[in-house]
């Protein structure tokens, strides 16, 4: 049996799975990220993988899975929460520390292989993971290979200028990653808050303002159509693109049922096709699939770009 180990290494905890060749969960355990302490943030993962490894008799595999990526030029982190670990040569550190070659990858990728692999997506020839909670992240997965590009960037989507804004959508609002009118501003939960605030003057949460539409609240359901519309038309661009076979959502508005129903309906009219069989479905996983997505990183076909 290969025992295969994965862990989300989050900004304020990190977790660990393992599985074994079926997919079946073996041991889960999870603990704090020590804040600001790169040396300790890589104690507390040899500490989580050791702990397993001795209640399981064996030694495993190891995927991480990571808010950031690997830099294709320079083999540092970019990009984390955690950003301590940020300039730094993790993957080398870890496969010190570990005494074996570890995989890591973004943590949409790690989301998108999950759902791939024995997920809302298993069978599918080309799966586009997106999560929608407090940011918007991608991951673009095809024959269950990660696909990571030349740019360590494939998939992500969220700083991707909203398609053909409209009057509702002006002006485009300033992003933190420096561009304006970012798909992350709009179509993350955090958007839909925005959004909603701006129109109406009202702070609401995007939990708060879906549950008050299922009751004839009519800004709210404005709102969440305004969100619907411009979600169908982010997605069409990428189906344009890669004409995936699955789009898989995760992330809090993942659980928001109606999308399913009502996106697809709307993101014909961005598509280029006589007919669009892509599939938009809900999560397998849930919360988990970050953390089985990296374990996956090791014999799913995972893309040799990750390999660095």
């Amino acid at each position: 049996m290969l025992l295969r180990l994965g862990i989300d290494l989050g900004g304020t905890k990190m977790e660990i799975i393992a599985l074994d060749d079926s997919g079946r969960e073996l041991a889960r355990r999870r603990m704090p990220t020590p804040q600001g302490d790169y040396r300790g943030t890589l104690k507390a993962i040899a500490q989580l993988v050791a702990a397993t490894e001795n209640d399981l008799g064996e030694r495993g595999t190891i995927g991480i899975g990571t808010p950031g990526a690997l830099s294709r030029r320079t083999g540092l982190l970019k990009n984390s929460n955690s950003t301590c670990m940020n300039g730094q040569p993790v993957k080398g550190h870890l496969e010190e520390l570990l005494d074996r070659e570890i995989r890591i990858a973004n943590d949409a990728n790690c989301f998108a292989l999950s759902e791939a692999v024995d997920g809302a997506g298993i069978g599918a020839e080309t799966v586009f993971g997106v999560i929608l909670g407090t940011g918007c992240g991608g991951g673009v997965v095809v024959n269950r290979h990660v696909l990571t590009g030349i740019n360590a960037i494939a998939g992500e989507w969220g700083h991707n200028p909203l398609p053909l804004p409209t009057a509702d959508d002006l002006p485009l609002p300033d992003c933190f990653c420096g561009k304006r009118g970012c798909n992350e501003l709009y179509i993350s939960g955090t958007g839909l808050a925005r959004d909603h605030l701006k129109v109406t003057g009202e702070s609401a949460s995007a939990e708060a303002i879906v549950a008050r539409s299922q009751w004839n609240d009519l800004n709210c359901e404005a709102s969440l159509q305004r969100y619907e519309e411009r979600l169908a038309r982010a997605l069409a661009y990428v189906i344009n693109i890669i004409d995936p076979d699955v789009v898989v959502l995760g992330g809090g508005m993942s659980n928001v049922e109606r999308l399913y129903e009502n996106v697809p309906r709307l993101w014909t009219r961005s598509i280029v096709s006589d007919f669009v069989d892509t599939r938009l479905l809900r999560n397998v996983h849930g919360d988990s699939s970050g953390v089985r997505g990296a374990a996956w990183l090791w014999g799913s076909g995972d893309s040799r770009r990750n390999r660095r």
